[in-house]
């Protein structure tokens, strides 16, 4: 088995799986936000059950739309927080943060834990190892009920990852590149697993990044894991690091991948960094590194969106808040902003938006035809100061990013 196959039959009182087996596995976490929330509180509540598996496994996180941008979103704030307070389960709704965020700052994540989430992007724990799993509502309100969830073990593809990445190379550049390999549905109903000799180098964070985008390559689950080599997978594919370079997803998907380098010529109109994928401290640092000397391009609006409360106060005690600021950009609320279309930052048919989100359908920051590029914080920091797509490093007098 693998690390994957070896975790799920862990969780199921199995001694071996096999792709395509039936299985009900015991859970370690359920989550949910605001916007999927509700409506796994109301299939809940149809269960006819008076109790929560365990109080202490359920989470409720108000992050998409925080504060309410409108009446409908404040009455889906209550909706989570009567429900936690009627069975004594965790709430952060006081601008925590994102959920996948408040996850692993909260609730101690340990390779191999089961973590089922009303939301698409939980592959975003597989990071930390954790077998992460998105669910829809009826899903979730089972697995709150019964503290299980029922599934077929899915095949496992490996990423064999070699190498070290050069400069100004980070975890979304990689997983981009992977999702140009792939396509969006080239992993549809699998898992993937990275493995390999080239995974020691790839922080904790940048492992963050890279699975919480696994989604978009249609992947079930993303993780990393501590094997050199995978044993009984699908797949397996070869990734040497050191031949990634800095590249955007191009509208309008996140498989149309370019090098950065043949895109001097999109002048942009806003950029974004933060968000789930990339709104942690080490995101914003490429960003203070550069606008330590070179302010905002006088086109461009740059909104910075940390992922958390926590990462705002150390943002605050190392004195980046006032650098930024100084420099012309604004730093919003932590939470998922303009990410998925809601508030805070939304882009016309006129705005050409370079994000470090994840994802750049039509209509997804705001109007159809407003288009979005995706790409790292260090790409995203360049562009905003030079009003064009620019590749990191090119800036002079840039800091160690």
């Amino acid at each position: 088995m693998n690390f994957i196959e070896k975790y799920l039959a862990k969780a199921a009182g199995l001694e071996t799986v096999t792709a395509g087996q039936e299985i009900r596995c015991k859970v370690d976490l359920v989550a949910a936000h605001d916007v999927t929330g509700p409506m796994a509180i109301q299939q809940f509540e149809q269960i006819g059950i008076d109790r929560v598996f365990d109080p202490h496994k359920v989470v409720m996180v108000i992050d998409h739309i925080f504060p309410a941008a409108t009446v409908q979103a404040k009455t889906m704030h209550w909706i989570l927080k009567d429900f936690a307070k009627k069975y004594g389960i965790s709430l952060y709704d006081k601008g925590q943060g994102v959920i996948h965020q408040v996850l692993s700052e909260s609730h101690r994540l340990q390779p191999g834990q089961i973590l089922v989430g009303a939301d698409s992007h939980t592959c975003t724990a597989g990071g930390y190892g954790v077998i992460a799993i998105p669910v829809g509502s009826t899903e979730l309100a089972a697995a709150m009920a019964t503290g299980t969830i029922d599934l077929e073990v899915p095949p496992v593809v490996e990423v064999h990852m070699t190498g070290q990445s050069k400069p100004y190379v980070y975890g979304k550049d990689i997983v981009l590149t992977l999702i140009k390999r792939f396509g969006v549905d080239g992993l549809t109903d699998k898992a993937v697993v990275f493995t390999g000799p080239g995974i020691a180098g790839i922080s904790i964070e940048e492992r963050m990044t890279i699975c919480n985008m696994g989604i978009e390559m249609g992947a079930m689950i993303a993780c990393f894991s501590d094997e050199a080599k995978a044993n009984d997978v699908a797949e397996s594919v070869e990734l040497s690091l050191d031949e990634i370079v800095a590249v955007a997803a191009c509208p309008h998907s996140p498989a149309n991948v370019r090098p950065v380098a043949e895109l001097s010529d999109v002048v942009v109109t806003q950029v974004v960094v933060g968000s789930c994928t990339n709104g942690r401290l080490n995101d914003v640092e490429k960003v203070v590194n550069v606008l330590k000397y070179h302010k905002v391009h006088p086109d461009v609006n740059l909104l910075i969106i940390p992922a958390s409360r926590n990462i705002v106060n150390s943002m605050e005690e190392a004195g980046w808040c006032r650098i930024l600021r100084d420099a012309g950009a604004v730093i919003a609320n932590p939470g998922c902003g303009p990410c998925f279309g809601a508030h805070q930052g939304l882009g016309t048919e006129r705005d050409v938006i370079v994000s470090t989100t994840n994802r750049n359908f039509p209509g997804r920051m705001g109007h159809r035809t407003a288009n979005i590029y995706l790409t790292s914080p260090a790409t995203a920091a360049e562009t905003a100061v030079r009003g064009k797509i620019t590749a990191p490093g090119t800036l002079s007098q840039v800091g160690v990013i």
